[in-house]
């Protein structure tokens, strides 16, 4: 396990930093890296990590998060309130039922099976987008108008939409009986609870740190610690209670940098720093996660339902960005924001085929296929278009 880590940090560091050289998002280098060094590639990466990469991949996630969070101001969020709210739903859902259509037409899929394949897909990746919109808050770019902020705060509830339908269309698939008004106050349920929770640990929190003389370093670790037994308590919860847990992580941070601001900037700079070996196992093993192989299975109607599916996102993008101040630069970059997949379709992916689901194999391979194709090219658009079409705010 020892060799295995020193290999990933020490390729990943340099694939980061050749792919910077070249002005592509080193975490394109990092993925990259994960697919040579994985099971699928030349298999350098020990059995012991990979049993736990989905664990190492969520705590990566969570720390990316609570930074999200301490990086959020309440000013901003309430200038995108409202569309961030459209966002959270509304692309995801025509993405969705775009992707269904298409899976009946052209694979002949029964409309479950469309829909588990559909709201896989569906998901855009936190774990690829909020870097990024980090990195343009932390550039100035696009801050006055709080576009990085809105995409933030959209993509952390879109997850939690389409994992909701996933799991209610693999259940109809089992055989449950399901609630369909249930499953659909789920989201608002779960959005609720995961803000509630995060406010409550949050408040909890700066109680002790106001009280007890703390370090920040071990401050950090324990807004992690509890960032990390929040997520667990969603499994724990095993579908009784819906929690958007993710979205409450994030809140964590909000809350303590609005209510103990000065510690909040300090905390920033730790979390940082903790995301420079945290960054490097997220996308090191999600790469190792994908097996090329399978993804050129699906062939080009693979790629086909994929576009279709991104098309009806996109539309719904603009949707929701109807009405707001937002140019035709700002609304394009939204758009290419609002593609990359990986995150949950690496960690949901196989579920179908290991639940006997008939085109479970299919269906794998289609996410893995989305993760190919929509990571890389959605994370150099974000980088390139944040870059050249958001405002440079760095005089305010």
């Amino acid at each position: 396990m020892a060799l295995s880590l020193a290999l990933i940090i020490l390729f990943a560091l340099l694939f980061g930093r050749f792919f910077n050289k070249i002005k592509l998002p080193a975490l394109l280098g990092m993925l990259l890296i994960g697919i040579l060094l994985g099971p699928y590639g030349f298999d350098l990466i020990s059995k012991d990590i990979l049993n736990i990469s989905s664990d190492l991949r969520m705590i990566a996630l969570i720390v990316i998060l609570i930074r999200a969070g301490l990086g959020i101001e309440k000013e901003t969020l309430k200038k995108v309130g409202i569309p961030a709210v459209k966002l959270s739903f509304i692309p995801g859902l025509m993405e969705g039922t775009a992707v269904i259509l298409a899976a009946i037409y052209l694979l002949k899929f029964p409309f479950i099976e469309a829909g588990i394949l559909a709201f896989i897909i569906a998901a855009v990746s936190p774990a690829v987008v909020v870097p990024q919109m980090l990195a343009l808050i932390d550039k100035k770019k696009g801050v006055q108008k709080g576009v990085p902020t809105l995409i933030l705060t959209g993509a952390s509830v879109d997850d939690v939409v389409a994992i909701t339908i996933f799991s209610a269309f693999l259940s109809i698939y089992g055989g449950k009986q399901i609630n369909i008004i249930r499953q659909i106050l789920n989201v608002p349920i779960a959005i609720i609870l995961g803000i509630m929770l995060g406010t409550a640990i949050a408040l909890f929190l700066i109680y002790i740190f106001k009280k007890y003389h703390i370090r920040d370093t071990k401050k950090a670790l324990l807004i992690l610690s509890f960032g990390i037994l929040m997520n667990s308590f969603e499994h724990l919860l095993n579908g009784i209670v819906p929690v958007a847990t993710l979205l409450g992580i994030m809140v964590i941070g909000f809350v303590i940098q609005e209510r103990y601001s000065t510690l909040g900037k300090r905390l920033s700079s730790k979390f940082n720093k903790i995301w420079i070996f945290a960054e490097l196992m997220l996308f090191v093993l999600i790469g190792a996660e994908v097996n090329i192989n399978l993804a050129f299975e699906s062939g080009l109607i693979g790629i086909i339902i994929i576009i279709i599916g991104l098309s009806a996102r996109s539309i719904g993008v603009l949707i929701s960005l109807a009405g707001t101040h937002f140019d035709l630069k700002e609304r394009a970059f939204c758009v290419l924001a609002y593609t990359p997949k990986a995150t949950v379709q690496a960690a949901i992916g196989a579920i179908p085929l290991a639940a006997g689901v008939a085109s479970g194999e299919l269906i794998l391979a289609l996410a893995v296929l989305s993760i190919i194709v929509t990571a890389p090219l959605g994370a150099v658009a974000i980088k390139t278009a944040g870059n050249h079409w958001l405002s440079d705010d760095s005089s305010f």
